[in-house]
């Protein structure tokens, strides 16, 4: 019996430093910093590089665009849309030549939604962490942190965070998803000193004449 204790004893406590491992303290502390600069901030704007591949199909894809963010509302900018999110509405604005139209929805909450707001915080729930190590990007020193979804059949298995190591600005980031593919955000000029207000995040159709307006709510 004593013998039958002592080996339950042994096994709780090596699954409990083997649960402890994966989330670990010193990628924690680096990512509450990051979190926290984030928080403080009263908007960004920045401009960047989107790479796309899938290996198993060999699919490709490379874009720029632009991106602003407080909180959770968020613009974003691409050659052929604009999204436009406050905190409560979503519109998804399509520009493709004479064509016009912008869709209209209720935020969604999902648990694996990966947005520029949510990309901040998304390692609170769902995912392990632990420090890779450091590099270059652009000139500037950064520290790698890989994040590793809990379950298996998370949409996102991997997202690798690139964080400024002196101002702790996350300035680059990679997504591997489940099917396969790899998603490879890098912003390129970064403006962490303007302010936002709501109206920049809400779309205005005044400003579009003409402009297909789909209400999905």
């Amino acid at each position: 019996m004593l013998r039958k204790i002592i080996l339950l004893s042994i096994l709780f406590l090596g699954g409990l430093s083997v649960s402890m491992a994966q989330k670990e303290q010193s990628a924690k502390v680096l990512l509450d910093q990051v979190s926290e600069r984030y928080r403080s901030l009263d908007g960004l704007q920045a401009s960047f590089e989107y790479h796309y591949y899938n290996d198993l199909d060999g699919a490709s894809q490379s874009s720029q665009g632009e991106v602003a963010v407080r909180g959770e509302q968020y613009k974003l900018v691409l050659p052929d849309q604009e999204i436009y999110n406050n905190g409560k509405t979503v519109w998804t604005y399509i520009k493709s030549g004479d064509f016009k139209e912008v869709t209209v929805n209720t935020v969604s909450r999902g648990e694996d939604e990966l947005t520029p707001s949510s990309i901040y915080n998304l390692y609170k729930k769902g995912y392990n962490y632990k420090i890779l190590g450091e590099s270059t990007k652009n000139g500037k020193a950064v520290q790698e942190v890989l994040l590793t979804a809990e379950k298996a059949q998370a949409q996102f298995q991997k997202i690798k965070l690139f964080i400024d190591k002196s101002t702790k600005d996350l300035t680059a980031w990679e997504v591997s998803d489940s099917d396969g593919g790899v998603f490879k955000y890098q912003f390129k000029k970064l403006d962490t000193d303007v302010e936002l207000s709501s109206s920049f995040f809400t779309f205005d159709p005044k400003r579009y004449p003409g402009v297909e307006v789909i209400d999905l709510r």
